[in-house]
């Protein structure tokens, strides 16, 4: 069950640098950025779980930066 909830966390990951990349979202997209701590946030769980501690900081630093860009994009448009 961890690799199916790997693959969907990797996913969301790719469908948004794949978007950016295509020109669909752009890195500072409430949607690219909600991917991002998503599928981030997951393999940092999935990491943690693991004792994985160089996958950990790298997936948990995504999920920090992704998160701070989302609250400050929500508190930027309200």
């Amino acid at each position: 069950m961890d690799q199916v909830v790997q693959i969907v966390g990797s996913l969301l990951i790719l469908i948004a640098f794949l978007c950016a990349q295509r020109g669909l979202l752009t890195p500072s997209s409430r949607v690219y950025l909600a991917l991002n701590l998503v599928g981030s946030g997951v393999l940092s769980v999935i990491a943690a779980g693991q004792m994985q501690y160089g996958f950990l900081m790298l997936e948990g630093v995504w999920a920090v930066v992704s998160a701070m860009g989302l609250v400050k994009s929500v508190r930027g448009r309200t």
